[in-house]
């Protein structure tokens, strides 16, 4: 039995052992193989963005069912669920002038959820609010997202304040994570409903920036002409790679603590 785990062993030490450089390139490749690997087993890669949206739903549940049944918010950013209100709220607006679909539901369902965490942690769950710890500024981000989507927005025949909000709400996804990921870092600690919750971003993320890049390989890179003109469409694929790689991080440590058997994760320093 011991030799059959020895393989596995000796590859998660090596990896552990490695540059940040090389550890990056092989969660470059990892990624590209897991790519490879849904564009054959997934033959609607619209299902992939619909996927995404349930698998955030499904970490906002996470945390509801920490906050009913923990009776604590500690440990969660009020900030980063601000953010993600706002980008939802945003992104609804857009789905209700733009285009009214499954998304729409989706998102409407997600704000209510966030809407609810939000008031749990201001008011019902205060006294448990790590806010010393919560200390990531909110126009750190939520300025240059405004600034990016008023010089760098879709560039098609709806209107232009219908055109800024949809990239603003694009951009500020990208980062809404980072207040979560301050709290965490400043901790060190992170119990299990919170990791389970930003893994569920991770994996959410990872799902949405798969069916972007498969569909412009799919249609040879037509879907970039139709997102629109100039920097527009390079941005959407930056922020959904950017998303991505920002838990990527998280995500590897969640997952090697899940299978060592860990409740708790642990966090080394300058992970998030």
């Amino acid at each position: 039995m011991r030799g059959s785990k020895t393989p596995i062993h000796a590859v998660a030490t090596w990896v552990r052992r490695q540059p940040p450089k090389v550890k990056a390139f092989l969660a470059v490749i990892s990624g590209m193989a897991a790519l490879v690997f849904l564009r054959f087993i997934v033959h609607d890669h619209d299902n992939l963005f619909v996927a995404a949206e349930a698998v955030h739903s499904l970490g906002i549940c996470v945390l509801i069912y920490k906050l009913m049944k923990e009776k604590t918010c500690a440990g969660l950013s009020l900030k980063s669920q601000e953010l993600t209100a706002m980008f939802l709220a945003v992104r609804l607006y857009c789905s209700f002038v733009m285009e009214y679909d499954i998304h729409t539901l989706l998102d409407s369902a997600t704000l209510v959820a966030t809407l609810w965490v939000i008031y749990m942690i201001r008011f019902k769950l205060r006294p448990s609010y790590m806010e010393d710890k919560d200390n990531f500024p909110i126009y750190y981000v939520a300025a240059p997202c405004a600034v990016f989507a008023v010089f760098v927005h879709p560039s098609t025949s709806h209107h232009m304040v219908n055109r800024i909000c949809w990239a603003f709400c694009v951009y500020l996804e990208a980062v809404s994570v980072l207040p979560q990921l301050r709290v965490m870092q400043n901790t060190k600690i992170v119990e299990p409903f919170t990791a389970h919750y930003v893994f569920a971003l991770g994996v959410a993320r990872f799902l949405s920036c798969a069916h972007w890049v498969l569909q412009v390989l799919d249609t040879h890179g037509r879907l970039l002409t139709a997102l629109g003109y100039g920097l527009w469409p390079s941005m959407v694929l930056l922020s959904e790679i950017v998303q991505t790689f920002i838990l990527a991080d998280f995500c590897y440590y969640y997952v090697k603590s899940v299978v060592g058997g860990q409740l708790v994760l642990r966090l080394p320093s300058g992970v998030v």
